[in-house]
């Protein structure tokens, strides 16, 4: 017969184990928290880009990614953000600005086709295209005052798409500039 007693003692750190792997720290609570908020600014910063199927904004455990199409931010084939881009990103610079800790990721993607002869001698391929244009977002967000020391630019070419290159609607979707915010400790 089991000693009650005993069953007691074994039960209870195996209980406080259960309810330990079931919950969140309180950093990652807040900092889940904090994400949440930052997202309903942007929401609402780019509502109209957002329901114009330009902008999307995603929530991922512990990142919020904005993602904005090209055509928004740089003329056809250009490398240099429009006056609509500056607009564009005018309108998340204030919440970009109260950033401390939050990483500011900007990835920059292109289609598969080939770059245009007007282009090529700038750049060699899609690869370096997406880089300036990534950089060129976070050039254009630091002089607006976002903390540089937050931010960095990266280029993927073709290589992630996110929909069909057969089509013209699906390049012009895998033509974009992503955004993401990466709380700290991620």
């Amino acid at each position: 017969m089991l000693n009650p007693l005993r069953s007691k003692l074994v039960a209870a750190p195996l209980f406080a184990l259960l309810l330990l792997v079931g919950c969140v720290s309180q950093s990652q609570y807040n900092q889940e928290a904090q994400l949440a908020a930052l997202y309903q600014q942007l929401d609402q910063s780019l509502q109209a880009e957002v329901n114009a199927d330009q902008a999307e904004i995603t929530q991922l455990q512990g990142e919020l990614k904005v993602t904005l199409l090209n055509d928004i931010l740089f003329p056809e084939g250009g490398w240099q953000l429009n006056q609509r881009g500056e607009q564009t990103l005018n309108k998340i610079v204030p919440t970009l600005k109260t950033l401390t800790q939050t990483r500011i990721v900007v990835d920059g993607y292109t289609d598969n086709l080939p770059i245009g002869p007007e282009l090529k001698a700038r750049f060699p391929s899609n690869w370096q295209l997406s880089a300036a244009r990534a950089t060129g977002v976070v050039q254009y967000l630091q002089s607006q005052g976002v903390n540089p020391n937050l931010m960095s630019a990266q280029g993927y070419g073709d290589t992630h798409p996110i929909a069909s290159n057969d089509t013209p609607q699906g390049r012009a979707k895998n033509r974009r500039i992503e955004l993401t915010l990466v709380g700290p400790g991620n």
